[in-house]
C-alpha cells in the first residue's frame, strides 16, 4: 500500500511512522508514507496557500490552486482508490472504514488547516470524507496519523501474530473480553480459573459472552447494529 499525505505542516507527522508497528511496516516494505508540503506547490515568495473568505467571516481558507497542482501531480504517476479529506464534518472513522481502506493500494489524504479548504476541492476532489470524532483540531495531520494507524496495521504482515487484528474491539460490532497474563494469582486477585483449565472451546464460549456482556455496558449502542 501507497499513502500520499499532503498537508501545510508535514514534521508534525514524521514521528508517528519512525517507531512502533508502522515504522517496521514501512522498513517491511508492506506500506509507504510520503509527505508533500503544500507550501512547494506554489510559487510566490511568501508560500502562499491560504486567503481570505468570498463574503466575509473569520478564519483563512485554504486556496484551490496549490491543492489541484498536488493532487494533480500525484495522479499523473498513478491511480489511486481513494482521496480523503480529514474534516470534523466527514464520516466518523470506525473499524468498518479502517477495514474497507486497508484493501485499497494508493490512498491520497489531504489534511486540512486554517478554516478548511475551498468547497471546490470537496466537490471535485475528494472522494471521502473522514473525521476521527466530534471536535476540532488545529489541522488534520492528527486525525491521518490515526487513520494510518488503523490502516496500516490491518495490513497482512504488519502485526506479529495476523489473527490479532481480528480479535480487536469492533471488529464484530463487539468490545474485546477482559484479558490477563501472568502471574494467575497476584496479590488475592485471580484470573479466572476457565482461562487456565486448557479446555479451549470453553474459553471461547467464555470470551464471547464477556465481550457481550461488556458491549452492553459499555457500548449498548453497538448492539443496535
Amino acid at each position: 500500500m501507497r499513502i500520499d499525505i499532503i498537508t501545510v505542516v508535514p514534521d508534525i507527522l514524521k514521528s508517528p511512522f519512525e517507531a512502533s508497528i508502522l515504522k517496521r511496516a514501512i522498513e517491511k516494505n508492506l506500506v509507504e508514507i510520503h509527505l508533500h508540503n503544500l507550501r512547494d506547490y506554489v510559487t510566490d515568495n511568501y508560500k502562499q496557500i491560504d486567503d481570505y473568505q468570498f463574503g466575509g467571516g473569520a478564519g483563512m481558507v485554504m486556496m484551490i490552486e496549490p491543492i489541484d497542482k498536488c493532487i494533480s501531480n500525484l495522479k499523473s504517476q498513478r491511480d489511486y482508490d481513494e482521496v480523503i479529506y480529514m474534516t470534523p464534518d466527514g464520516e466518523t472513522l470506525d473499524q468498518k472504514i479502517s477495514n474497507q481502506l486497508s484493501l485499497h493500494k494508493n490512498i491520497i489524504i489531504l489534511c486540512g488547516h486554517y478554516k478548511g479548504v475551498d468547497q471546490r476541492v470537496r466537490d471535485h476532489f475528494i472522494t471521502r470524507e473522514i473525521s476521527i470524532g466530534d471536535f476540532v483540531l488545529s489541522g488534520g495531520e492528527l486525525g491521518a496519523a490515526v487513520l494510518c494507524d488503523a490502516i496500516i496495521r490491518l495490513i497482512p504482515g504488519v502485526l506479529g501474530n495476523e489473527t490479532s487484528a481480528l480479535t480487536d474491539s469492533f471488529q464484530d460490532n463487539l468490545l474485546a473480553p477482559p484479558i490477563y497474563t501472568r502471574p494467575a494469582d497476584y496479590k488475592g486477585w485471580k484470573v479466572p480459573e476457565i482461562l487456565t483449565s486448557g479446555n479451549f472451546p470453553k474459553i471461547e464460549a467464555w470470551r464471547e459472552q464477556e465481550a457481550y456482556k461488556r458491549t452492553e455496558e459499555k457500548r449498548p449502542d453497538l448492539l443496535k447494529d
